[in-house]
This record gives structure tokens, C-alpha cells and sequence, in this order.
């Protein structure tokens, strides 16, 4: 269970038996900050204890754009753990023998509703599966206007097509992400400073609405190093159009940072960096109003608040 302070849940306990019939019962109590599903599947014949299965899940809240961390603990050591949700499945790795963690992204335009997320557990001769339902509450972000150059708000058709073909690379990082993990907890702050604009916010650009603000920025000076959230390999480190000099480093399983705006670069694609390890320098370059910090996070495709993730994962 997770004791950040802050976060709200309610815990639910239930127990099934998978064998020609189910039969269910629920017990329902506030919690802080945990939701749980116990499974039990008994097969036939066993003369050992059923496996069985509980699900916590922790989160800041259950809105677009956070970051929730389901805990798996199992009473004996699975073979293969599989979680899915929002069709994908999720980053899961194993904390213990008999706990394993998966991280579920709500994107930043996920719409309100209830969402299933499955689980299956393979111990032994024995599938254990569990289900929970994250219902995802609506969120409303703020608005700010922004003057900036006009060729980043209207850009010319070269330009679109160059646009079209970078949003389509980083897409493809994503989605092309490593299968092992390279990352581990904590996550890392990159800068000392504090986050100076909200994740989601949507920006009005000389009058214009554009999309939702899919990171967070750092109110940094100029020449500020840069350090790497968390350990991955550099996937990109080189100059984007909106984004400018601007460093992606796939973390694996689907994590994905992307630093932008900066002013150096001093990584290289394909190199493995660490946690903490400095990547750039803040600037100013690529759609911006002053010298500031960009960090966007992805998980499993989803774009969440890098600030969940270090209320979650950080120290």
C-alpha cells in the first residue's frame, strides 16, 4: 500500500473460486490511497495451497494524465505476470519474490468512464486472473495565452510535412520501446526548480488554440545542467522543430522521457546513460517564450504528468 501523502482510495477485498461455478464475496472500507482484488483460484485436485492474488493500486487520482501503480502480491512465485488496460499492455516488473509492480498511464485525453484492467498470473499448472475497474473522474485544465513567433503557430507546408514526420518518430519510440526494463525507482527530478506550468494546460497561441500542453516545464535559467530522470538509453538527441534541442530517453517497457528546449545536448543517440547522469543544458530554443525546462513522460503510449510519477516513484 502506498503512504504518499495526499492520495485518495477506497479498498475492496473479494475472493473467486474458478472451478465450475464462481462464487464471490466482497467486503467494501475507505482505505488511504489503495484499492484492492483478491483472487483465489483452487485447481482441481490440489493438495497445496491455492494460488492467490491481490491487487493495490495507488495514484495521486484517477484523472487523465496520472500515473497509477498497481502492486501484485501472490502467495507463490508466478512464472509470467501480464497486466492490460486501455487494450495495451502495461510496464511489470517484479519488486520480491511473490510482488510485482505494473504502471498503468491514463492519458492526458482519456475520457471519463470506468475502465477494466486485467491481470493473469501464471504459478505453476494454475492461471490465477484478476480484474480491477479504474474509474476515471473528469479534470478540468487550465488555459493560457501565449505570443510566440507566428512560423511556430502557422508554419509553412514544408514544414508541416516536417511536423508530421517528427511527431510520427517519437510515436514510434514509443511505441518501439525496449522490452527490458533499464529503468528502477526513484525517479529523479532533472532540475532543482520547481514546475512553473501545469501539465495539461491548453495554450492559446496569438489567439489560436492549439493542442494540450503534453509535459511539464521548469522555470530554469539558461545553462542549468540537465540531469536524466531515471536510467535508458538515448533514443534521440537532436533538434526538433517545436521542441528544439531536445533529448528522448527510452527507459524501457514503454517509459519514455522526452527533455526539450535546451541549449546543449551532451548525449548521444543509441548511448546508455544513468539515473542522474547530465544530458543537456536549459535553453531556449525550438517554440518557447524564455529559457526553460520541458519534460514530457509517456507510459505505455500514454501521456502522463511527469510530477505522478515522482510523487509515486520519486524519493
Amino acid at each position: 500500500m502506498w503512504k504518499s501523502s495526499g492520495l485518495v482510495a477506497v479498498t475492496r477485498y473479494s475472493a473467486a473460486m474458478d472451478a465450475g461455478g464462481i462464487g464471490r464475496r466482497s467486503r467494501r472500507g475507505a482505505g488511504a490511497l489503495a484499492f484492492g482484488v483478491a483472487v483465489m483460484l483452487a485447481p482441481v485436485g490440489a493438495a497445496v495451497e491455492e494460488p492467490f492474488l491481490r491487487i493495490s493500486v495507488a495514484a495521486r487520482s484517477i484523472q487523465p494524465g496520472e500515473l497509477v501503480v498497481l502492486t501484485l502480491t501472490l502467495n507463490a512465485e508466478p512464472a509470467t505476470v501480464v497486466v492490460r488496460a486501455f487494450d495495451r499492455g502495461m510496464p511489470i516488473y517484479r519488486v520480491r519474490e511473490g510482488v510485482w509492480q505494473a504502471l498503468v498511464g491514463v492519458d492526458l485525453e482519456r475520457k471519463p468512464g470506468a475502465y477494466a484492467v486485467n491481470v493473469e498470473a501464471r504459478v505453476g499448472a494454475a492461471m490465477v486472473r484478476g480484474r480491477e475497474v479504474l474509474t476515471v473522474r473528469s479534470r478540468t485544465f487550465a488555459t493560457r495565452r501565449l505570443r510566440v513567433d507566428p512560423d511556430f503557430v502557422n508554419p509553412s507546408g514544408a514544414v508541416l510535412a516536417r511536423i508530421a514526420s517528427e511527431a510520427a518518430f517519437i510515436r514510434d519510440v514509443s511505441d518501439h520501446s525496449a522490452e527490458q526494463r533499464m529503468w528502477s525507482a526513484p525517479f529523479l527530478r532533472p532540475v532543482p526548480d520547481q514546475a512553473n506550468s501545469r501539465f495539461g494546460t491548453r495554450s492559446i497561441l496569438n489567439g489560436e488554440l492549439r493542442r494540450p500542453h503534453g509535459g511539464t516545464d521548469f522555470l530554469s535559467a539558461a545553462g542549468t545542467p540537465v540531469h536524466a530522470p531515471n536510467a535508458g538509453r538515448v533514443a534521440a538527441a537532436r533538434e526538433l522543430f517545436f521542441t528544439g534541442n531536445t533529448v528522448i530517453i527510452d527507459h524501457g517497457q514503454g517509459v519514455v522521457s522526452l527533455l526539450a528546449h535546451l541549449s546543449s545536448v551532451d548525449v548521444r543517440e543509441g548511448e546508455t546513460v544513468s539515473a542522474g547522469q547530465i544530458v543537456g543544458r536549459v535553453g531556449a530554443t525550438g517554440r518557447v517564450t524564455g529559457p526553460h525546462l520541458h519534460w514530457g513522460l509517456t507510459v505505455a503510449g500514454a501521456r502522463v504528468d511527469p510530477l505522478s510519477a515522482l510523487a509515486l516513484l520519486g524519493d
